[in-house]
């Protein structure tokens, strides 16, 4: 089981294990069935170097130090780092064989199984994390010194850097390279990547702000001339929430209990235009985009209610209100697998979600990161938040400052 007891440091590893362990998200049989190119992958196939990692893991000084619940996660990690491959596996014009986009695919496989298997919500938001940034430190040190520390503090909000410099040093070690100075090379990333993360302050956790609004104009300027330590002049007039989250997942109780917030809700505008959900959903995303900007251009505190789960919408919301001098306020609600699909299946006739619009969704799904916009709230399980649900004050997530 992911986030079970992790091997002993040294410890020899047991494939029939691993692959029980990796099955509720990608069969091990599908891994080796993944090729991988030589130039950087030599070993052959994908369940090939996992397993390599995975040695390479448990013979790490960094995991023989790190707590129970750190190894347990670092484990998994390695053990999921590459679950994306086979699903983004692609064989170029010139015969090289690539897998651009595993990184971001495998995140979204861990989420979706980990999430019906009712994983620690902690647990599984560190595993995520680590799995989309894997490779982070392999080309991190090589960013211009302002950008690389901004990646390293934007992570930090995420997951641990010293935990994600381990885990992409298992991925370095578990392989073997046509050339092996690329090898070596990768390795000695993964070490520079600490003393970055160390140098911006965030190698254990997440690097402390002046305030909310210093720590989203630092992360916003892509020009790089913002220092982390400076206070920002905030501006802002008012706050906007952003809720996000699957269907009957809470957000309606949440905007239930705070009458006074004006609401641009997609449901309404659906049935104020008459949109069925499974039509195009165009007319009333503008709609919505409009009274948005009512509220806005008045300077009025409102809420927008919708699942809005990817991030490229949440990013284009939080850019509107950033546009109107307005802090975004993300509101995240998550209940249990189970209980999501009960309330579902509890609603009106006509407002139950289908389960395969649902499958969409989560093939779709993430969730927001503190980075996103000033401030983020979790509301996970029965009211509760995220660190109820961490088991560990190592995994609590977001990661604790």
């Amino acid at each position: 089981m992911i986030g079970a007891r992790a091997p002993a440091p040294g410890a020899a590893l047991d494939e029939a294990a691993l692959a029980a362990a990796v099955a509720p998200v990608v069969g091990a049989g599908v891994l080796a069935a993944t090729p991988q190119d030589a130039t950087w992958h030599a070993e052959g196939d994908v369940w090939l170097h996992t397993r390599m990692a995975l040695e390479a893991l448990v013979a790490l000084p960094a995991y023989a130090a790190a707590t129970p619940a750190a190894r347990a996660l670092l484990f998994a990690a390695v053990l999921l780092h590459d679950v994306g491959k086979p699903a983004t596996t692609r064989v170029d014009a010139d015969g090289r064989i690539t897998s651009r986009g595993h990184s971001a695919h495998g995140e979204r496989l861990v989420r979706a199984a980990l999430y019906q298997a009712g994983a620690p919500f902690a647990l599984r938001e560190h595993l995520c994390a680590l799995v989309r940034s894997h490779q982070v430190p392999f080309f991190g040190v090589e960013l211009a010194p302002a950008e690389a520390a901004r990646r390293a503090i934007r992570l930090a909000l995420v997951t641990r850097n010293d935990w994600l410099a381990t885990v992409a040093a298992a991925d370095a070690l578990g392989r073997r390279t046509a050339d092996p100075a690329d090898r070596a090379r990768l390795v000695d990333h993964c070490a520079l990547w600490r003393e970055v993360a160390a140098e911006a302050g965030c190698l254990d956790g997440p690097r402390p702000f002046a305030d909310a609004h210093s720590r989203a104009v630092y992360l916003d300027d892509e020009r790089g001339t913002r220092a982390p330590e400076v206070p920002a002049f905030d501006d802002t007039v008012a706050e906007a929430v952003i809720l996000s989250g699957l269907p009957a997942a809470g957000k309606s109780a949440w905007l239930a209990a705070r009458p006074e917030l004006a609401v641009v809700s997609l449901d309404g505008l659906r049935a104020e235009l008459d949109v069925d959900p499974a039509d195009g959903q165009g007319a009333v995303v503008a709609a919505a985009r409009e009274r948005a900007r009512e509220h806005l251009r008045a300077g009025r505190p409102f809420a927008w209610d919708a699942t809005t789960l990817g991030r490229d919408l949440r990013r284009a919301l939080v850019g509107l209100c950033r546009d109107y001098r307005f802090r975004a306020h993300i509101v995240y609600c998550e209940v249990p697998a189970a209980e999501q699909r009960r309330r579902n299946r509890a609603r009106p006739v006509g407002r139950a979600v289908p389960e395969r619009a649902l499958a969409r969704m989560l093939d779709r799904w993430s969730v927001p990161s503190p980075d996103e916009a000033h401030a983020v709230t979790y509301v996970v399980g029965d009211g509760g938040s995220s660190d109820a649900a961490a088991g560990s004050a190592d995994l609590s997530w977001p990661p604790a400052g």
